[in-house]
């Protein structure tokens, strides 16, 4: 078996070939073009049978990996961490090259044996475009409003209430009427944030129809679990990918941060909130958390138990995020086929 690391970059691909030994055998470069796939299958025709390892295979290398699966290739999803350690541990040569980026990447899926393999895209990639588009555009309309919040605040005798609308902010200006040149152009920037939001409100319907239709495409079953909606729903598929990677409900929990990272030292045994894996999909469970605490839900009343059993307002969410994730797994297993 060889194994073809690939150091992918947005104008060149630099592959190393590496046997089974781990001895190179060859390497290339190849341009990121028309033509990148030609030229690496043509380079790797004589190395079989092959497994070719890319680094960052969702990422800068997305859509190499994606032709080359798309030829019948087998691909496998290296992360650029493991190659860091790979590199760093490496005595020969621990600098940081293409070429010894791509060999380090073929080491890695020569003694890893649990790398993703890299399938063609499927639903869960449409709904995870639309996912982000969605984060985007809220974002983007968010940073229009505080901003056309704070130079109202400079027009407006004690400024405006925080939950400004579009309409509010209309009526607002058109009874401003400044007659100094500072208060004439504030007036005016002031209508062209009006605008943005307005814009950004349009966009938002228009992607939420889109999403809707696309969950209801999906014939998801994750609409079930109390507080999914088609926009969370979109999140929950989009980033959680194949949910057959992960082996347990637990696994899961580690990768969305809704399982505490353990902390301890010594005798003490103690856990601490986990700041990382994935923060969008971890977003999007605290929004259905949210949404049940706020409803006559039974994760209402588990949330309350939680409390009475002596723990915080905060440690109760987060004890309900977990039972939420497990429940958002076994559902995302119900609807992947066997």
């Amino acid at each position: 078996m060889f194994f073809i690391g690939v150091d992918p970059h947005k104008t060149s691909h630099t592959a190393a070939v590496l046997d089974a030994h781990e001895h190179l055998v060859s390497e290339v470069r190849v341009g990121a073009d028309r033509s990148q796939r030609a030229q690496l299958m043509a380079f790797a025709a004589g190395f079989e049978p092959r497994c070719w390892a890319i680094e960052g295979a969702t990422g800068t290398g997305a859509l190499l990996a994606q032709q080359l699966v798309a030829a019948g290739e087998t691909v496998l999803d290296v992360p650029p961490a493991l190659s860091a350690r790979v590199r760093l541990l490496d005595n020969a040569r621990s600098d940081k090259t293409d070429a010894h980026d791509a060999r380090s990447a073929a080491v890695v899926a020569l003694r890893h044996s649990k790398l993703r393999t890299v399938g063609l895209e499927d639903h869960s990639a449409l709904l995870r475009l639309l996912a982000k588009r969605h984060h985007d555009l809220v974002a983007h309309r968010t940073r229009a409003v505080c901003r056309l919040h704070t130079v109202l605040c400079l027009l407006v005798a004690g400024g405006l209430s925080k939950g400004l609308s579009a309409a509010r902010a209309a009526r607002e200006l058109r009874r401003i009427r400044p007659t100094d040149q500072v208060g004439i152009e504030r007036r005016r920037l002031a209508g062209e944030l009006l605008a943005e939001v307005r814009r950004g409100d349009v966009d938002l319907i228009e992607l939420k129809a889109r999403i809707a239709g696309a969950v209801t495409a999906s014939s998801t079953t994750i609409t079930d679990v109390v507080g999914v909606g088609p926009i969370m729903a979109a999140y929950l598929i989009g980033y959680s990918g194949d949910v057959r990677r992960f082996p347990t409900a637990g696994h899961y929990a580690r990768y969305n941060a809704t399982a505490p990272i353990e902390a301890s030292s010594g005798p003490n045994a103690r856990h601490r909130l986990n700041p990382r894996g994935n923060r969008q999909l971890n977003h999007a469970l605290h929004i259905v958390a949210v949404t049940q605490v706020r409803n006559d839900t039974p994760g209402r009343a588990y949330y309350l138990r939680k409390q009475a059993e002596g723990k915080t307002r905060k440690e109760a969410m987060r004890a309900l995020k977990r039972r939420i994730s497990d429940a958002v797994y076994r559902q995302l297993l119900t609807d992947t086929p066997r």
